[in-house]
């Protein structure tokens, strides 16, 4: 059913975004996955890292477990990504002007025209003291598209294999550089719009993050114009394939997940969640029946790939088999097939990517509502409510050591003991907005809040 963009509840555009992974096959050259965290949500976007000893409690105000605080300007969603002892993180700086931000919970859903020059900006930091090592402008100009009002003009997080760093500004163009900072090449990937599909005049931005897998670069643009995915050739930038897609705009980013002899790029959709060889861009599955503003990513474990997404008549969560083959779509009334072996349809998340750790699937909505299942089966084991009752997430949650770290908007952490029974550890507070999820490298857990990004580790180490 339709509806207009003023009807539209709670809807945040970006990524997040920022927006989704699970057991995937790390990409080629993606380092140790404990250590490095090279694209949204870290390898294979799992959101998990193992042996970090991360602090239960920290202080901003006094400065306990923060190892360190650097402000970077200008407004800016997308996450930090960190290989070895460097951090980077996108934003984008107006001329003169403080960008308008509007958190929380709230029905409108209005564009924000700014016609004036932006600073599309890099920053290159060094992950133990937090100093700026870099900076580098991919681009200055007018923003080609506007943005949701919750959103921003970098919410695409960047990805890199040790060698180098893919930035992406949707319309803005895609940036590849050198760790040092020299660019590399630069694609023109076109018109970018992405919002509301049925008031194709209003926009709310882009945020669909790059993704390297060996020698490729996987880009997903799903917008009002005309949706495509394609693969790139790392080193040049010059197009290996790409595929139409009959679908609305999305905001998530893709998967790949190697199994055997098969490679796919996976993706969330409303009109098209599916697979395709990452060697030809051929769909090997695809499917129908979801939320029509799919933001969250596909997650890969236990041999499923998890897929939710909310909005419209639908936020359902599927568990689909990797090995399926054509339309796996399910018939009305069914909620399991050969190929999806359970669904429920109106548990799915908004926007924050679900998890998976152990056997066990994690949900977390845009409330803060908690829901965690068996994997394999889809059996409820809780459903709780994280903060107070006007809490709103737009972050993904991540895990260490055991635990979930869930990012509300407001600043709080909310730190949840992972296992089938519900416990509430610790929360903390980075006393600012927080809208990017996390990373989690060398036993440091990265927050960026809205002027500044954090480092988070034991005072001790």
């Amino acid at each position: 059913m339709k509806k207009t963009w003023w009807k539209r509840t709670w809807f945040f555009v970006f990524v997040s975004f920022l927006l989704g992974v699970g057991a995937s096959v790390p990409a080629a050259r993606a380092g140790d996955p404990v250590q490095n965290w090279p694209q949204f949500r870290g390898t294979n976007a799992a959101g998990v890292a193992a042996g970090q000893d991360l602090p239960l409690k920290w202080d901003v105000k006094s400065g306990t477990n923060i190892r360190w605080k650097t402000a970077i300007p200008g407004l800016g969603h997308s996450s930090p990504v960190v290989w070895g002892d460097r951090v980077f993180v996108t934003t984008a700086v107006g001329e003169g002007k403080e960008a308008y931000l509007k958190v929380g919970r709230y029905g409108e859903s209005p564009d924000n025209p700014e016609d004036y020059d932006h600073h599309y900006k890099v920053f290159c930091l060094d992950r133990d003291s937090g100093e700026i090592l870099w900076e580098k402008t991919a681009y200055k100009g007018k923003p080609k598209v506007k943005r949701h009002i919750k959103s921003s003009h970098a919410n695409c997080t960047p990805a890199t294999d040790g060698k180098h760093l893919l930035v992406f500004f949707g319309s803005q163009g895609l940036y590849c550089y050198d760790l040092e900072g020299k660019l590399l090449w630069t694609r023109d990937l076109g018109y970018l719009d992405a919002g509301a599909f049925d008031v194709p005049e209003v926009q709310w931005g882009f945020a669909s993050s790059p993704i390297i897998y060996e020698d490729k670069v996987i880009v997903l643009c799903d917008v009002n114009n005309q949706s495509f995915i394609t693969a790139l050739d790392l080193g040049s930038g010059k197009d290996i394939w790409r595929r139409l897609r009959d679908e609305n705009p999305t905001w998530g980013t893709p998967t790949v997940h190697r199994s055997g002899e098969r490679t796919q790029v996976i993706v969330n959709g409303y009109k098209h969640i599916g697979g395709y060889d990452v060697e030809t861009g051929k769909a090997i599955w695809w499917m129908r029946g979801g939320g029509d503003v799919p933001c969250p990513t596909p997650v890969v474990s236990r041999g499923l790939v998890f897929i939710t997404n909310a909005h419209g008549r639908m936020r359902p969560i599927y568990a689909i088999r990797l090995d399926a083959e054509g339309d796996v779509s399910l018939a009305r009334n069914e909620t399991s097939n050969a190929y999806i072996p359970w669904f429920y349809p109106r548990r799915g998340s908004y926007q924050p990517t679900p998890l998976v750790l152990g056997d066990l699937l994690y949900v977390a909505d845009n409330g803060g509502i908690l829901t965690c299942y068996v994997a394999e089966t889809g059996e409820e084991k809780y459903r709780e409510k994280i903060g107070g009752e006007l809490g709103s997430y737009s972050a993904s949650p991540v895990a260490a050591d055991g635990r979930l770290y869930l990012t509300d908007e407001y600043g709080s952490v909310h730190i949840v003991k992972a296992g089938p029974e519900y416990q509430h550890l610790a929360t903390n507070t980075m006393d600012e907005v927080c809208m990017a999820s996390p990373a989690v490298s060398h036993k440091t857990l990265f927050i960026r809040g809205r002027r500044h990004l954090f480092a988070i580790g034991k005072d001790s180490d």
